[in-house]
């Protein structure tokens, strides 16, 4: 389970931000200035930093600026209300991985964060992901529910791949167009839906318990 750093001084943006990531499934810790981001940077190993530039005390592009002085590897997710080039060139020149302009959506948010993570853990052996007695296997490709081996296509897998790793979350289409089609905009297309169709018909067989459900106006969500 990753663990994420929250620095921001705006409670209202600390609660949003912090109760959807945990809906995710995210552990969150909180900071609201620099100085104690940076102490427990020190003392906390987080997958990624999602870091307010404008902060009491030491800003976030300084903090982040001093986080690659101590050559610490931490991705950094900046956040800020300015939108010109200038500012986003300064934060990632400041060594942030990834700059998001406030506001934004949730969606957004997470889906850079995910990117971000993928990133970071690319190297390595993918670890199998289990939803009840369905079985997925990402280094093999292979798929089964219980002994019953699934054969998927590649789009299907991958489908699958994003839903299983998000277990017990509700995914929006949005998030599923992005990370699965790799599209950053809705192109009004029905291929999220006609997917999430195909791929019950090969999961669940007679007398086995349906495990991909349909959040009317939320998305899509898989569990035991």
């Amino acid at each position: 389970m990753s663990r994420i750093l929250l620095v921001e001084d705006d409670d209202r943006i600390v609660g949003f931000i912090k109760r959807g990531l945990e809906a995710e499934g995210y552990l969150v810790d909180l900071a609201n200035n620099g100085e104690d981001a940076l102490a427990m940077v020190r003392e906390v190993s987080y997958s990624l930093i999602i870091l307010d530039r404008v902060l009491p005390g030491i800003d976030g592009l300084e903090v982040c600026r001093m986080l690659r002085r101590e050559q610490r590897k931490n991705l950094v997710l900046m956040l800020t209300a300015r939108d010109s080039l200038q500012a986003k060139v300064e934060g990632l020149k400041g060594g942030a991985d990834d700059y998001l302009t406030k506001p934004f959506a949730f969606d957004e948010l997470i889906a850079r964060m995910e990117a971000l993570l993928r990133r970071g853990t690319s190297t390595g052996a993918d670890p199998v992901l289990r939803v009840g007695d369905l079985l997925l296997d990402p280094t093999s490709k292979k798929v089964w529910r219980g002994e019953r081996e699934i054969s998927l296509t590649a789009k299907e897998f991958r489908l699958l791949t994003y839903l299983m790793s998000h277990s017990g979350a509700v995914i929006s289409r949005t998030r599923l167009l992005n990370n699965v089609w790799d599209l950053s905009f809705d192109p009004e297309t029905k291929v999220v839906d006609v997917y999430i169709r195909y791929l019950p018909r090969k999961i669940d067989c007679a007398g086995e318990r349906p495990l991909i459900k349909t959040v009317r106006g939320f998305g899509y969500e898989i569990s035991a």
